[in-house]
């Protein structure tokens, strides 16, 4: 059985560590984004490891806005790079 990977976000993008802790920091609409992004890859992870086992339609739901929240935070980093 393979593991089951946890999507963090300093992996999803490990040259922008700076700038996540800094927006982190400064900016609380980025902040939700990041808890929300976190509390859904949590349950995606109990879901596809068997602790959880909901409806397919539900962990696809819930991987759609994993997506949505990562597009959403991958654009304000671009909009803040230097």
């Amino acid at each position: 059985m393979m593991p089951i990977e946890h999507h963090p976000l300093i992996v999803e993008f490990p040259e922008q560590r700076e700038a996540i802790h800094a927006l982190k920091m400064e900016n609380t609409h980025f902040q939700r984004l990041m808890d929300s992004y976190e509390t859904i890859d949590k349950e995606i992870v109990r879901m596809e490891d068997g602790i959880e086992t909901p409806a397919d339609e539900v962990l696809t739901a819930l991987k759609k806005e994993r997506l949505d929240l990562k597009d959403q935070i991958a654009e304000m980093l671009r909009s803040t790079a230097v």
